[in-house]
């Protein structure tokens, strides 16, 4: 591998300057080249199978990553710059097996560790009792959980899934820079990263002897499955996601999807007697019938219980607290498992690991000093004093940030205000390793760059298990997604087994289909809505532009007149904007603050599909990149042409999203999606016929006019064939409106709504939905379409009225289905001081907390 010959020999000693505030230059670990200028154990045989890997071909593989990425729509939602690309570096970490084994067995003991110190703190807390970790520390920690506190279903092993962020001193020693057990993410991240890898560099990951993280995520599937209260002989499990909008939503519906449990959201969740249920379609009205068993959390635990934690909290379920003190339900982790992300226990973990486990702690922490004593404040107060560049002071269950931006003596008045609130720990020189990034893009060199490597462990039966792996972030990248790393750890031999785990319960095959919520339905509904909406208005803009570009007529006047009744439907669709022709066409496809919009639309399917992530193929977003890179290129381009051509492309990869959705189980969520598109198909021709054929402009320009709505409606050849006497009104309405065989017609529509709607599994067959849907029918059926074409002092009244009244009916369909189907019920809020006193509590008669 040249580039990384090349890397080596840049480096006269492997040496990065220490970022902002990490005080002066000095030597780092390098992950690939010794001190004395030679490759490391794993870089020497990297480099032997890539010798001839050059710039150009790693350029060219950053390139089909940063597509596979986008195809794939992975993303991590930045809170300060909102959706963001996932950034993965083409070069990976690469650990060899002698430097992973020592890692493997510390990482495995710390979860032990931390599994047995969690027990103790929520039962019989000795570890308190004899003074090895201060009662300040743990009970001043937002992670403590005080409501299941010695609770009798407090579980033995409450700790399941633990993640470690790791990073090298300057010796080259890992030292545990925080432990991630409230929600550990990344999982999700690290096998995206490591699929994508995979086939952008195939010979060098085939060849290269590295460990499979595959098995690593059947262990999980497992530890789950056996995580369940032991009388339960076929577990349900669910992930709870705090939803779309949360960092690493692409993380939680991954692994969701990879583990194959449903992702759900707190609203789709309900406690009734105890028993955590999933609500089913038509809740409250239908029963719920499938309890839950287990749940991987994804939830911070104090938002998980708008009763007894967080009375705002709209992201849990009601009740939750107490299914868990029951031991109804299995959390992973568990409800109290933050209070061990306090860096203010890192101190203590040595003679922990003594106390209960008799043996020395193998992996060490990054040296740290709680505040709370007086030998920690001391050292952390004249630290400052001496170097505060070597020091990060944090508080113990805050932010760094929130302390950076002080002058010394405010951040020692801060400190001495609460000094159990914080600690100090020692500023790592990172070890660094090489990347390509932007600076590799320009210049064409690997650069060295701080990393941080996050791992993963799973109790497998009686042991802790880390994955072979991980997920290595380039801490110095300042983008709001920072770049990402695959983790390669080599084997010892290429047969060497992957991971260990050659004994992992089988996947079990479900009892039944898993249902699927209100809430995962509704975002279903809108799916089919939304695709249907923009595939409708993309296929009248091109009718439009068609028109613009090629005034095919008897006169130039007459070609003005079509387009300007074409124009005139697209704005009554989605409301005026410009009078020139072509800047209308381009607002319409993309301006995304415009309702009816193609650019308002997607936007609106990309946030639906989102919730539904876990239940769709991933070809699903490659849609997007499809229709993101036609709108880009729309941007830029001021040529006329360019519209069609975009319009064109953004029509096939909707055309696109219907192959995906063909191919997806006949259950309830395809049924929403069907609805949705039905439903809006219906809406939309009723809105363009309305928009077109009410106010009648002439029998030439009708004629040219009708054929447009042909067009649009995708239904020209079918007139043709059919109706081989010329355009007329009374044919295009017959044919749109009432013909049980053309797909795009409202009869055909309503026809495939009663049978959606009649399979739901919430439906009775006398439903609300069924009732107006059957009045629809009624109504199209018993329609004279000849007396509707008729023409009346220059207007179609009868028809106007009809389409008006139609319409209506729809959107009052719309509603009834997703009153009847997808309402979850009432959300559950906490008892207030005002609602305990009207309930008769008075205000000494104890709390919730």
């Amino acid at each position: 591998m040249s580039l990384i010959r090349d890397y080596a020999s840049s480096l006269a000693q492997p040496t990065l300057p220490f970022g902002p505030g990490e005080g002066e230059r000095g030597a780092r670990f390098d992950e690939v080249v010794s001190p004395d200028g030679t490759l490391r154990l794993a870089w020497k045989g990297m480099a032997a199978l890539a010798v001839d890997l050059t710039a150009g071909d790693l350029d060219r593989v950053d390139r089909e990553i940063t597509a596979l990425l986008a195809d794939e729509g992975v993303t991590y939602e930045s809170p300060e710059a909102g959706s963001q690309p996932w950034q993965l570096d083409p070069m990976p970490l690469v650990l060899d097996a002698a430097t992973w084994g020592r890692l493997e067995v510390g990482l495995a003991q710390r979860a032990e560790l931390l599994n047995a110190l969690l027990a103790d703190v929520y039962g019989e807390r000795r570890l308190l009792a004899e003074g090895l970790i201060p009662a300040a520390a743990v009970f001043g920690h937002a992670g403590y959980t005080r409501p299941i506190a010695r609770a009798t279903g407090f579980d033995p092993h409450p700790l399941i899934l633990s993640g470690t962020d790791l990073g090298r001193d300057a010796a080259g020693e890992w030292r545990v820079l925080a432990d991630r057990v409230q929600a550990p993410s990344g999982l999700g991240y690290a096998m995206a990263n490591r699929r994508v890898i995979a086939r952008v560099i195939p010979e060098l990951y085939d060849e290269a002897g590295l460990h499979r993280v595959e098995p690593y995520f059947s262990a999980v599937r497992s530890a789950l499955l056996q995580a369940a209260p032991a009388e339960v002989a076929d577990p349900r499990v669910v992930v709870l996601s705090p939803g779309t909008h949360s960092e690493t939503a692409y993380d939680q519906a991954f692994l969701a999807n990879i583990l194959g449990f449903p992702l759900v959201q707190g609203g789709d969740l309900v406690v009734r007697d105890g028993w955590v249920w999933m609500k089913p379609s038509g809740f409250p009205r239908q029963a719920p019938v499938e309890r839950v068993d287990v749940i991987l959390r994804r939830v911070d635990a104090d938002w998980c219980d708008p009763l007894e934690l967080r009375g705002n909290s709209q992201l849990g379920v009601a009740g939750l607290t107490e299914a868990v003190r029951r031991g109804r339900v299995r959390l992973v982790n568990g409800l109290g498992a933050g209070v061990l992300e306090n860096p203010a226990l890192m101190p203590f973990l040595p003679a922990v690991c003594e106390r209960l486990l008799g043996e020395q702690l193998r992996l060490s922490s990054v040296p740290t000093w709680w505040c709370g004593t007086g030998e920690g404040l001391d050292a952390v107060l004249e630290a400052i004093a001496r170097d505060r560049d070597g020091l990060i002071v944090r508080p113990i269950d805050g932010r760094v940030a929130d302390l950076e931006e002080l002058d010394d003596a405010a951040l020692r008045d801060r400190i001495l205000m609460a000094p159990h609130r914080y600690v100090g720990q020692e500023r790592l020189p990172l070890s660094q390793a090489p990347g390509w990034g932007d600076e590799g893009r320009r210049t064409g060199r690997a650069t060295p760059h701080s990393v941080v490597l996050r791992t993963f462990t799973v109790r497998d039966g009686a042991a802790y298990r880390p994955l072979v792996g991980g997920l290595a972030t380039l801490v110095d990248d300042t983008r709001a997604a920072p770049s990402t790393k695959d983790v390669w750890v080599l084997k010892a031999n290429p047969g060497d087994p992957d991971q260990g785990l050659a004994a992992i319960t089988p996947l079990t095959v479900p009892r039944v289909a898993p249902m699927l919520g209100p809430r995962a339905l509704e975002d279903m509904f809108w799916v089919g809505r939304y695709a249907e909406r923009a595939e409708d208005l993309i296929r009248l803009v091109l009718t439009a532009h068609a028109h613009a570009e090629q005034l095919d007529f008897a006169s130039p006047l007459q070609g003005d007149a079509v387009l300007a009744a074409l124009i005139g439907a697209l704005r009554r669709l989605c409301g005026t904007r410009s009078v020139d022709a072509d800047a209308e066409l381009r607002s319409l496809l993309l301006d995304i603050d415009r309702p009816g919009s193609a650019a308002h639309s997607l936007d609106r399917l990309r946030d639906a599909l989102e919730g539904v992530r876990d239940q769709l193929s991933g070809d699903t977003w490659r849609v997007f990149g499809i229709t993101d890179q036609s709108m880009k290129l729309l941007r830029v381009s001021r040529r006329s042409p360019q519209i069609a051509e975009s319009a064109g492309r953004m029509l096939s990869g909707l055309l696109s999203l219907q192959g995906v959705t063909a191919n997806m189980m006949r259950d309830d969520g395809w049924r929403a999606i069907e609805i949705g598109r039905y439903l809006e198909r219906s809406v939309q021709v009723c809105s363009l016929l309305a928009a077109t054929t009410t106010v009648p402009p002439g029998a030439g320009v009708e004629r040219a006019v009708l054929n447009g709505v042909l067009m649009a409606a995708e239904s020209a050849v079918t007139h043709r064939r059919r109706y081989r006497g010329g355009v007329r009104a009374s044919g295009v309405l017959e044919l749109l409106l009432s013909d049980p065989g053309n797909p795009r017609s409202v009869g055909f529509s309503l026809a495939r709504l009663r049978e959606h709607l009649g399979e739901l599994s919430s439906s009775t067959g006398s439903t609300r939905p069924e009732r107006l849907l059957e009045h629809l029918e009624d109504s199209l059926e018993a329609t004279d379409i000849a007396a509707l074409a008729a023409s009346e002092g220059g207007s179609r009244p009868r028809l106007a009225e009809f389409l008006s009244e139609t319409r209506a009916q729809l959107h009052q369909l719309g509603d009834a289905i997703a009153h009847v189907h997808f309402e979850g019920g009432p959300r559950p809020q906490s008892l207030s001081a005002l609602a305990l006193i009207e309930l008769g509590v008075g205000s000494t008669g104890g709390t919730l907390s």
